[in-house]
């Protein structure tokens, strides 16, 4: 893995998968630099784009150019899945500070500086985006999407214990060391990634605070979770109860 920042300022890095993301990459890209930049905080985007058929990468290669020396692309053929593009996207930061997101404005920058004053606040090993606390929600999903979502945080809530409110939430800030130990820790890598990372992290005793956000359905483009997700969160769920 590339080494983290030894000396200076903290950088963050933004881990960013995509699968057919043309239209939301630019305007994500323009709204992590201004929300980076208006707050004097050192960062870095990785692109991980799993082969895209819409063009996304040839958007990325010009977003490498306008955005420079902040923004790099790293490629994979196929679509090999969320969690690996995280492990993969690490390889490739240089920040001692990691944060995940989605590229479809389901997340948005805003709530990045927040997340690292919660960091700084108390020393915390991760902070986590919570949909279902404080003034946190969701906007955008029918009845159907949202019951779905609570009811798989409450069951997984129920059986695991994790001490967070959203463990299926994917926006999340992470010391870069704690993020490695978790990855060599874990060999979840699908949807039920972040969900075995939280868990994970209760277990060897890391610190987790949370910060309230929106959430708020994509725009553009269509949502990547299906059935054999929902399934396999499922199987999840079982697995690290019965591991845990």
């Amino acid at each position: 893995m590339a080494p983290a920042k030894s000396s200076g300022k903290d950088l963050y890095s933004v881990i960013l998968p995509t699968f057919n993301e043309r239209q939301n990459l630019p305007i994500i890209t323009w709204l992590l630099n201004r929300t980076f930049t208006q707050n004097n905080i050192d960062w870095e985007l990785v692109i991980v784009d799993d082969g895209s058929p819409d063009g996304t990468q040839d958007v990325a290669k010009q977003l490498v150019k306008v955005y420079a020396p902040h923004v790099q692309l790293q490629t994979r053929t196929g679509k090999l899945g969320l969690g690996t593009a995280y492990v993969h996207g690490l390889q490739f930061a240089k920040g001692n500070y990691i944060i995940i997101m989605d590229a479809d404005f389901s997340h948005h920058p805003k709530f990045i500086p927040q997340m690292i004053a919660k960091r700084k606040a108390g020393d915390y090993d991760i902070v986590t985006g919570t949909r279902y606390a404080g003034d946190g929600g969701v906007y955008g999903w029918d009845l159907k999407r949202k019951m779905t979502s609570k009811g798989a945080n409450i069951l997984a809530d129920t059986v695991l214990r994790p001490g967070v409110s959203d463990l299926t939430g994917s926006f999340r800030l992470y010391k870069r060391s704690v993020l490695e130990k978790l990855f060599e820790s874990t060999d979840a890598r699908g949807f039920t990634m972040q969900m075995a990372l939280a868990v994970t992290a209760k277990t060897k005793g890391f610190s987790i605070a949370e910060v309230p956000i929106s959430f708020v359905d994509r725009v553009y483009g269509d949502s990547k979770l299906g059935a054999s997700e929902i399934v396999e969160y499922a199987k999840g769920i079982v697995e690290l109860w019965w591991s845990t």
